[in-house]
Order: C-alpha cells, then sequence, then structure tokens
C-alpha cells in the first residue's frame, strides 16, 4: 500500500556520501579527428534564396556535389562559395560527405538530396519560407535523429525582398509545423538588428562544441546579427553556449544548442561568423571565419561535429549517426541490490514497509520527515557519443500531507550535472502539488549529453512542517 500515514524514522540501506565521478570526455585543442569508417553526410540548403543580394551561403557552385568542382581541395579557394572554408575543413578531414540542395527539402523519398540520406541538415540564413510539406519533413528528421544547424541573421534580412527575413523564416519552422509547434526546441529568435558584438562563450569545459576535436571556443563575432531567447521550461536540453556581452541566462544567447526527439539543434544568430570573405563575382563579402578577436571557425567544425554524432565514430543511416549499441545504462536501475551503484544520503534506498517499491522489494524514498531535510541520489553514467537516443525513465510517487493547492512547499529536482559538480540542466522538479495515488512514470531525453559522462542527480528538498515522501522506481536509460 502506498502512502505515509505520519512523518518518517530514516531506515533501510545506508548510502555513501555523495561523491561525483570526475572521469570526463576527452578533448583536443587543435587535433583533427580520426578518419570515420563511414562518413557523416551534411546537406547544406541553398534551396531558399541563400545566393540573393550580397549572400553566398553556399559551399561551392557545384552542385550537388562539390567535389565536381575540385575533388580534392587543399584551400577554401578550391571551392567557390562564402562557405567554402567551411565545406573544405569539413572534406580534408576525410570524415564528410558534403551536397547542396537546390530544389524542395523532402524526408523519406527517393531524391539524391532526401533528408533520410543524410545526418545533418545546415540552413544557412534561409530568405524564403519553408512549405508545410518541406517544414514536416525538417521537423520529421530531427525528431528520427538528424542533426539541424540553423544560421539566421538580423531582423529586416530581407535579401530578395519578399517580406520575410531569416528571423522570420526560422520562428516559422518552429512554431508553424504539424509535427510539433510547442517551442519545440526551447528557444525562439529574436527580432533584433544587433550591430557589432564579440560574444563570449560560458565556461563549460566538458561541452563538446565550445570544446570539440576542432579547438577550444572562445568568442564569435556579430557584425548585424541577433539572438535568442530559451526556454527551459519548453526544452529542458535547451542551452545557450555563446552570449551578447552583458547577457546570460535565458536571454541574449547567440549561439545555443537542444535537442529534439532524437535528434540535435544548433543555433547561431549570424551569417558572419561563417562567411569567409570569397565567394562568386559581385557579391560584397566579410571574412568572419578568419575573424583575429573570434574563433568562429571552431565554432562551426565542433557544432557540425556535434549534430552529426561524430567526434570519430562511424556514420549512420538517414537522421543521425555514429556507433552505438543498444543498452540500459543504470547500474542496479531497480535498487534491489541495496546501496550498490547509487550515491547519495544515508537511508534513502530502503525495503521499508511505510512506503511500497513498485516491484521488487526495493526502493528509493527521498525527505519525508516534515522537517527542513534535503536528500539526494545520483549516479554517473557516460553515454556514448554515436548514440541519437538516451532516453531516461523512472517512476516516481508524491505523497504528502500538505494541503495547499498552489505552494510548492517542498520539492524533487532532476538534474543532470558534469564531472565537476556544475549543473547542465535540471530536466524537471516536483513537488507537494504533484501528489497522487500510485506511481506515475517520468521521461526525458539525455541525447544532447552523448559523448559525455554526466551524473544524474535527484535532491529532495524538504520544508520546516508536513511531510511529503517522493518515491522512485525502476530506473532506467536506454540508449540506441
Amino acid at each position: 500500500m502506498l502512502g505515509l500515514t505520519g512523518p518518517r524514522h530514516r531506515t533501510g540501506a545506508i548510502l555513501a556520501g555523495l561523491t561525483l565521478v570526475t572521469a570526463g570526455v576527452a578533448v583536443q585543442a587543435t587535433a583533427t579527428p580520426a578518419v570515420a569508417a563511414t562518413p557523416h553526410r551534411i546537406l547544406f540548403d541553398d534551396g531558399h534564396a541563400e545566393e540573393a543580394g550580397n549572400a553566398d551561403w553556399i559551399i561551392s557552385t557545384s552542385k550537388p556535389d562539390p567535389l565536381a568542382q575540385d575533388s580534392s581541395p587543399s584551400s577554401e579557394t578550391d571551392w567557390t562559395g562564402a562557405l567554402s572554408s567551411w565545406g573544405v575543413a569539413l572534406q580534408k578531414t576525410g570524415n564528410y560527405s558534403l551536397k547542396t540542395a537546390t530544389s524542395a527539402l523532402t524526408y523519406g523519398g527517393t531524391s539524391a538530396t532526401d533528408l533520410s540520406k543524410f545526418d545533418t541538415l545546415v540552413l544557412p540564413e534561409p530568405n524564403t519560407l519553408f512549405t508545410t510539406a518541406e517544414k514536416t519533413a525538417i521537423m520529421t528528421f530531427v525528431k528520427n535523429g538528424g542533426g539541424l544547424f540553423m544560421i539566421s541573421d538580423h531582423t529586416g534580412s530581407d535579401r530578395n525582398n519578399d517580406g520575410e527575413d531569416a528571423v522570420e523564416i526560422l520562428n516559422d519552422l518552429m512554431s508553424n509545423n504539424s509535427v510539433d509547434s510547442t517551442d519545440p526546441f526551447g528557444f525562439s529568435v529574436d527580432s533584433l538588428n544587433i550591430g557589432s558584438d564579440h560574444p563570449s562563450a560560458i565556461s563549460d569545459s566538458t561541452d563538446p562544441v565550445l570544446h570539440g576535436s576542432f579547438g577550444t571556443v572562445t568568442k564569435s563575432l556579430i557584425a548585424n546579427g541577433t539572438t535568442v531567447t530559451i526556454k527551459p521550461a519548453d526544452n529542458s536540453a535547451v542551452k545557450g553556449l555563446v552570449y551578447r556581452t552583458g547577457y546570460s541566462g535565458n536571454t541574449g544567447a547567440f549561439f545555443a544548442t537542444s535537442t529534439f526527439g532524437s535528434g540535435r539543434v544548433a543555433f547561431w544568430g549570424d551569417s558572419s561568423p561563417v562567411d569567409d570573405g570569397t565567394g562568386q563575382s559581385g557579391n560584397t563579402l566579410y571574412d568572419g571565419w578568419n575573424d583575429s578577436g573570434a574563433t568562429n571557425a571552431a565554432l562551426a567544425l565542433n557544432a557540425t561535429e556535434w549534430l552529426s554524432g561524430a567526434s570519430g565514430s562511424s556514420g549512420g543511416g538517414g537522421g543521425g549517426s555514429g556507433t552505438c549499441t543498444a543498452a540500459q545504462l543504470l547500474g542496479n536501475s531497480g535498487f534491489e541490490s541495496g546501496s550498490t551503484t547509487w550515491t547519495g544520503t544515508s537511508g534513502v534506498i530502503t525495503n521499508s514497509s511505510s512506503q511500497s517499491a513498485r516491484t521488487g522489494s526495493y526502493y528509493a524514498w527521498l525527505d519525508g520527515y516534515g522537517k527542513a531535510t534535503t536528500d539526494t541520489l545520483a549516479q554517473t553514467v557516460t553515454i556514448p557519443s554515436g548514440c541519437t537516443t538516451a532516453a531516461l525513465s523512472f517512476y516516481l510517487h508524491v505523497d504528502t500531507v500538505e494541503t495547499s493547492t498552489s505552494t510548492a512547499y517542498d520539492t524533487l529536482k532532476v538534474q543532470v550535472l558534469n564531472s565537476s559538480g556544475t549543473v547542465l540542466g535540471t530536466l524537471a522538479t516536483y513537488s507537494n502539488l504533484n501528489a497522487a495515488s500510485g506511481y506515475t512514470q517520468r521521461g526525458f531525453s539525455l541525447a544532447g549529453y552523448a559523448g559525455q559522462t554526466v551524473t544524474l542527480k535527484f535532491t529532495g528538498t524538504e520544508g520546516s512542517t508536513l511531510q511529503t515522501s517522493f518515491v522512485l522506481d525502476d530506473t532506467a536509460l536506454n540508449v540506441s
């Protein structure tokens, strides 16, 4: 029988004090990744006025295959386009297969540039709206494990004078599609025209985009661009990596990442950082790629690697890539082995008859004392870099004698931490307001942490009077 008739007395298995495993992801500052067994397939879009006006957002004038212009480029001028530095840098690693789409984007079709044949889609400042069918294709591609790289520009950057700019087009993609229009990525593009800035990267030595195989990111560049507003309540995986000067938290994010379904998403607020200053005759371009006050090349290349599920792993099929063996990663996931594998507050893992396990005899019981208490429960796990799905689930029962229907007096936070103990993300916060009979399964995607060693941590905090018990059982972290 679930339910507590009075304040809890601490019993049950004893856990060691909380310690975080310090093993992290090894990163190299300047090295080039080892050649992957199967190249990661990147599709650059050029079907939405990416060459309108002075824009020249292509890797090569040879489309769909840039290798037809030069099959073994050694410098960015071997391919013609303002994004040729980006394309050539990827090509030279031997890890990537690059193509350009010039027609409508599809998913699940027979076209050579159908999204099902690629691991990552790059949208370099689109200047025409995506059709309803295209938006469905893009969102389905990401949901099924693809990477999406969205590059915006400032509001009013309507290069083809059709009444739409990149800000409006990308917001329309995220908010007006048939797959998920409820802020699926956890951010929206701001209607701003920021004249100039060198936004700074956050301090996070474990982030694979900021510290990837192509170098360490410290700053980026704004030369008339915009930012995004982050909304973690809509998607707990959203994360600002580079911020406009004077901004932090949920506002002013110039570069951000997120996940959706089994896929990954990156956003950059200006096209100037990926502009290498050279391209087709007649275009006025700007060399942001080699800007001496920024590390834009490392940011573009690391992000591409992360989106493709790369980090030296082999490519995969249609919407997602990398080597990954399907598995359940959490040890002692049902707590039946007592205190093994998990760390936290003494007595949290228990077989007390005052609460009931969902299955077996043991479960994790945080708080329930009717006094000021903080209980913790944690486990450290490494999510393989090639996994595009990392589904965390657990069963939760909340039992309380609090009577309020509006105030959260007692809370349980579910968080992801890095090896230094820094919170990378809060997946959810439950409280006495979530009290109900029986267990309810909760689930979250941790795909955004692939390639990292992270700690999953539950923290229960109880007020000074009236108990609330947070009871967990049957956890799992399934990857594939």
